[in-house]
């Protein structure tokens, strides 16, 4: 009579519980996270510090340009290793896969931005609590006008690339892997909420309301799977929201095409902050949610 042998997996060391994933070779989600965030923080450092520095004490927009510039080195060559060498996938498994549809996505984030922010400014002038000054080519020259809206543009283009690589990218994405996607979500858009504490007129309730619109880009990943789509959102976002309507972007106030003061009720408007700060933004978010929801129905239809 045979009898039958049960093959058992070896036992894992403490080693290997702690620091190796249990399902791959290769480090747990959480020391990935920790190890790249590490890495981010000895580079920016390193350039701080180096004889190169170009970021002194804030002067205006150049100040930001070059800031943006140093965290597109430090984000993209930090995320692009970690990904490639701890969690042993590509960088372009991240989101970054370039087809036909990549540039559609992009347009139809700025798009979609473009609305919601439209929107807001339409609703807040109907109610009263926009006070028109003048347009930005009233009392400056036509190519300064240009100059500035270009640069600012080019700005935000950074900002975009550089926020959802980190935040929507490499975050949510390693979070995922080690926990759910639920999590990852809620986890990463917390972090970018309290990340803006550190920007002007920052409070708790702009810090609530910045969780909401990363969950919003999130929401714009996971129905791609691609970051192109939350890149031309953040993009279209920043620029229509400061350079066009002229509202305060994350409380920085910025150069804009259309010049107002904002006479309506802080709690709705988001006072020196901006919108973001304000429950306006509730109901733009909505409306971001429903567009992206029926934009990716539709795309993601005709593409399969």
């Amino acid at each position: 009579m045979e009898t039958m042998t049960v093959q058992t997996e070896p036992k894992r060391s403490f080693f290997a519980r702690v620091f190796i994933s249990p399902t791959e070779p290769r480090l747990r989600a959480g020391w990935r996270l920790i190890l790249q965030t590490i890495m981010m923080a000895v580079l920016f450092i390193g350039i701080i510090i180096s004889p190169f520095n170009l970021l002194e004490p804030p002067k205006g927009s150049n100040f930001d340009m070059i800031t943006q510039v140093t965290l597109l080195v430090v984000f993209t060559l930090t995320v692009y290793i970690a990904r490639r060498f701890l969690d042993k996938r590509s960088f372009e498994s991240l989101g970054f896969k370039i087809n036909k549809q990549t540039i559609k996505d992009m347009f139809a984030g700025v798009g979609i931005a473009f609305v919601i922010m439209g929107l807001i400014y339409v609703v807040e002038t109907a109610l009263g609590w926009l006070e028109f000054e003048s347009f930005a080519w009233q009392v400056e020259p036509l190519d300064a006008v240009v100059s500035s809206v270009l640069m600012f543009l080019a700005l935000y283009i950074l900002v975009g690339w550089n926020e959802e690589l980190l935040f929507r990218g490499y975050q949510l994405q390693t979070l995922a892997s080690g926990l759910n996607l639920f999590w990852a979500v809620f986890i990463s858009s917390a972090v970018f909420g309290v990340t803006h504490l550190l920007t002007p007129n920052a409070n708790w309730v702009s810090v609530a309301m910045i969780c909401l619109g990363a969950m919003f880009l999130a929401y714009s990943y996971v129905r791609t799977h691609q970051l192109w789509l939350p890149i031309g959102l953040h993009i279209g976002w920043n620029f229509f929201e400061g350079v066009v309507f002229g509202f305060r972007v994350s409380g920085n106030e910025i150069y804009s095409v259309i010049r107002h003061q904002s006479t309506g009720p802080e709690l709705w408007t988001g006072g020196l902050y901006g919108p973001e700060a304000g429950l306006i933004i509730l109901p733009g978010l909505v409306v971001g949610m429903t567009l992206v929801y029926a934009y990716t129905r539709y795309t993601r239809q005709i593409n399969t």
